[in-house]
């Protein structure tokens, strides 16, 4: 599988509701687009994330996921019962604290 590939559209969570897409390459291209995608990393631990690790926007949107999860590890594990992300205790934007609220209400009521 390529990074162009197009995981089955059930595999996502947020980027159909969302975007309207099923393509992590789509959501990439859009600044709306990365900042959603984050949001799917963070609920959904069902796709392999790693087949877009080379792409530069990627590689800052998932940074930004995994720091999302590392100061709110345990409402998110307690929610979605998820594989843990890489830790980092780097600084979140807390701006996004309302999308992040909206996406993870979505997200467990579509589950």
């Amino acid at each position: 599988m390529n990074a162009h590939a197009r995981p089955m559209p059930s595999s996502f969570k947020l980027l159909p509701a969302y975007l309207d897409t099923d393509s992590v390459a789509e959501a990439l291209r859009t600044s709306r687009g990365r900042r959603i995608l984050w949001l799917e990393i963070l609920v959904n631990d069902q796709l392999d994330w790693s087949l877009w690790q080379d792409h530069a926007d990627f590689e800052a949107v998932y940074r930004n996921a995994c720091r999302w999860y590392t100061h709110y590890r345990r409402l998110i594990t307690f929610l979605f019962d998820r594989a843990p992300l890489p830790a980092d205790s780097g600084p979140i934007d807390f701006r996004d604290y309302r999308t992040f609220a909206e996406a993870l209400q979505f997200a467990y009521h579509h589950r």
